[in-house]
């Protein structure tokens, strides 16, 4: 399988699992657990994403996360098993994922397509492999849902988290920290923003400075933070590896199925797309 097949049917698929990141509706179930959102908006982060690892340190959390600082980690995580378990997170969650699809994509969660994509999307995620994948290992260790759209939230976050694994361990082989991918990544030209992303995970302008410094260094980066022609090479090793490292589900599930599901899922993104769904509000 050409491993463009990886990326492609991620894309296809992420907007459906994404937005529990900026759903409001994600943001008031962890709120009416006790966390206090208006004064620790990284309360309505960390703790869930983590939860399938159980009640962790920032420790665990820093390394699997990869691009967050560790104050990021540390503030995003302050108190919150404390508050809330990682049990009541994780339902949280799932409640949250349902009341956003549900005002998100409407009639499309009731019609035969999700059913479909639930068995291909299950079947695909069946030919994950834990080893050296602890996200997703977490994660699949979590019960299914019993409702057939929530089913499909879970199976893309199982599949995006084996994605993400795979995505950190092409950055450790290149020697990159995670301040460096950030930067790289930036560099690249292909979503955030310096400052959107420096923003989020917490970082220093002298940190980040000094990683472009660093990355200059290495001939990756001109002075003004430009990808060099070494760095496009770069970039594109680290893409094209995490696509590689992606293929055993899209594999498993065959270049067939996975057009029919890029097909089944792809109304579903849009809705997401076009309600909003990935603004942060």
């Amino acid at each position: 399988m050409d491993p463009s097949v990886s990326r492609s049917t991620w894309r296809a698929l992420e907007p459906v699992h994404a937005m529990i990141y900026f759903a409001p509706e994600a943001q008031e179930e962890y709120a009416a657990l006790g966390y206090d959102l208006q004064a620790n908006r990284a309360l309505g982060y960390f703790p869930a994403r983590a939860a399938a690892l159980g009640a962790v340190g920032p420790g665990l959390v820093h390394a699997t996360f990869f691009s967050f600082s560790r104050l990021a980690v540390e503030f995003g995580l302050a108190g919150a098993w404390d508050t809330a378990s990682p049990e009541q997170v994780l339902q949280a969650r799932l409640r949250g994922a349902d009341r956003a699809l549900r005002r998100l994509c409407g009639d499309l969660l009731d019609g035969p397509a999700v059913p479909e994509a639930v068995e291909l999307a299950r079947t695909a995620a069946g030919g994950c492999r834990t080893e050296g994948r602890p996200l997703y290992a977490a994660h699949a260790d979590l019960p299914w849902p019993d409702l057939p759209h929530l089913q499909l939230w879970h199976a893309i976050a199982l599949l995006r988290e084996f994605r993400g694994d795979g995505h950190i361990a092409a950055l450790v082989v290149e020697g990159l920290t995670g301040l460096e991918a950030a930067v790289l990544h930036v560099a690249s030209g292909q979503s955030w923003s310096r400052k959107g992303l420096q923003t989020t995970r917490v970082y220093s302008d002298e940190q980040w400075d000094g990683a472009v410094a660093g990355l200059a260094g290495r001939g990756v980066l001109t002075p003004d933070a430009q990808l060099t022609d070494e760095g496009r090479t770069l970039h594109q090793r680290i893409e094209d590896a995490t696509d590689r490292l992606a293929l055993p589900p899209w594999e498993r599930l065959g270049e067939q199925g996975c057009a029919r599901l890029r097909e089944l899922v792809g109304p579903l993104s849009k809705a997401v797309l076009d309600g909003g769904g990935m603004r942060i509000r």
